[in-house]
């Protein structure tokens, strides 16, 4: 039975008294915090400031005290204002010292170089609507994955020509960005020449496709960032092939641009989709897929569920004839391919809608060994890029499908992650590529598409509104190689340089000489 009355009061005392030291305790805390912090003073260390909690606690008994000294043990630990201000400095100087030798300075253009072109996106073909493709950072909308192809985050359906503004929005989180050009190891151009140039293909004339990249060689040679090396630390991004810039004439009926073509523009290092094959300033970097990470964790899950696939058939085939190319071997590959029970065709037709859902190839990815990718329009594939996310072993037909092509992205060994079969063996009927696939052991088969699966981070785009932590993506790893090759023709040019001031002087002594005899 509960005890009232006096002496039920005097026990009631210390309890409001211990109670109140608990409410008001945290406020005294943060108030000796912060002197103790911004002030330098120790935590609770002054008499006055000891006094004051006691006399707070004084009425509440043991527990009181008790809970005072835990709480002031706790401010104890806390770090003063000279660790915290060393702490942080040591901190930014390991960052600033992390970042030597690898800032980025990226130009800020005017818009009509980037954000004017995208208000255009609804006319840039006839036949579809491409604004629903720039949305969440150029990543398109996420897809449905109701039937598990896919998993439940950071999966979209990615135009495979959308890198530019991708490739931007996913640079703006590099980690060693600069608004100090004299600092910077390279200098980033984020003009939408990909967008640009498809806006104009159809029905424009030679001068209005070339416009806007005239216009930004005028504006780019015109600035001081430009002057330091000529141009020759900047990059640019298109997100379409180098095909599409490489207009030889002023023909109004030809095929492009000719931004790759301009001097200034070959002074830079520019990053295609797919590069040419006799040009050095243009180098390919991977289509985007349709997966897009926000965490490594997400990376990690998604790369043990490829391990864990079962590969039921030997090799596969997607896509559809090329009938108005003579020289394609897609229809020598369909015909293979239906004619073997261990090979799994999708045919792909004018207009097919299955062709149009992404789920209908990563589920045949990834239930496959040996993914067939001869060229296309152009020696590249986005589904090369596909089935090696799904952990499916591509084999290439041309060299130019990948070898000469990402030599920043893939293994320089090309048979760790990959099987080549020349183009004129298929075409002239020597070579079956069943028995081909066939004659690789199966535990060479199986290092092969672990090979690929420890692949998908360097081929693939991080979701640009965050930032992984560990793991480097297809940005980060091109970022690394241009300022290495910044480096080295920064390098030639300070050499070259150096070399002509000693001939000048060579020729300078030799003259006096002669004048002197």
């Amino acid at each position: 039975m509960e005890r009232t009355g006096a002496h039920g009061g005097k026990r009631l005392l210390p309890r409001l008294l211990f109670l109140a030291a608990l409410s008001v305790t945290p406020w005294l805390l943060i108030f000796c915090l912060h002197f103790s912090v911004f002030d330098g003073a120790p935590p609770v260390s002054s008499p006055a400031a000891r006094q004051s909690l006691v006399a707070v606690v004084s009425e509440g008994g043991e527990d009181a005290q008790r809970f005072l000294l835990e709480q002031e043990e706790q401010l104890r630990r806390l770090p003063s204002a000279r660790d915290v201000t060393t702490t942080t400095a040591a901190a930014v100087a390991g960052d600033a010292h992390a970042c030597e030798g690898r800032y980025v300075y990226i130009h800020d253009l005017p818009p009509r170089f980037n954000d004017d072109i995208l208000r255009n996106c609804r006319e840039w073909y006839q036949w579809i609507n491409m604004c629903v493709y720039l949305s969440n950072g150029g990543l398109g909308e996420p897809v449905d994955n109701a039937d598990g192809a896919f998993a439940d985050e950071g999966w979209y359906a990615t135009d495979h020509f959308g890198l530019d503004v991708i490739f931007h929005s996913r640079i703006k989180q590099y980690e060693c960005l600069t608004d100090d050009s004299s600092r910077a190891a390279a200098v980033f151009v984020p003009f939408y020449a990909g967008f640009d140039v498809v806006q104009h293909l159809w029905g424009s004339n030679a001068s209005v496709k070339d416009a806007a990249s005239l216009e930004l060689v005028d504006w780019l040679t015109r600035r001081p960032e430009w002057r330091s090396m000529g141009g020759r630390d900047h990059f640019v991004m298109s997100g379409r092939t180098a095909w599409d810039h490489q207009r030889q004439t002023d023909s109004d009926s030809e095929w492009g641009n000719k931004f790759l073509r301009l001097p200034a523009v070959q002074n830079m290092t520019v990053l295609f989709v797919e590069k040419t094959p006799w040009t050095e300033h243009d180098f390919a970097v991977p289509y985007p897929t349709y997966f897009h990470p926000a965490k490594d964790a997400e990376i990690f899950q998604w790369q043990q569920r490829m391990r864990g696939m079962k590969r039921e058939w030997l090799f596969t085939f997607a896509g559809g004839t090329r009938p108005g190319d003579p020289n394609s071997i897609r229809h020598h590959l369909i015909r293979q391919c239906g004619a073997s029970s261990l090979c799994n065709l999708i045919q792909c037709r004018k207009g097919e809608k299955k062709c149009l859902i992404p789920s209908t190839f990563m589920r045949v990815f990834q239930g496959t060994r040996f993914c067939l990718q001869p060229p296309g329009d152009t020696y590249t594939r986005r589904s090369a890029f596909d089935a090696m996310l799904a952990g499916c072993v591509p084999v290439f037909f041309h060299p130019a499908s990948a070898y000469t092509q990402y030599k920043w992205h893939l293994p320089d060994v090309h048979e760790t992650y990959s099987v080549f079969i020349a183009e004129e063996d298929i075409r002239s009927g020597n070579v079956s590529v069943e028995e081909t696939l066939r004659r690789i052991p199966p535990d060479v088969a199986e290092k092969m598409t672990e090979t690929v699966i420890s692949l998908v981070p360097r081929l693939l785009y991080a979701d640009p509104r965050s930032k992984l932590e560990t793991v480097k993506d297809a940005v980060d790893l091109t970022v690394e190689a241009v300022i290495e090759r910044v480096k080295k023709l920064r390098k030639e040019m300070h050499g070259a340089g150096a070399s002509s001031r000693l001939s000048t002087a060579l020729g300078a002594n030799t003259n006096g000489g002669f004048q002197s005899s």
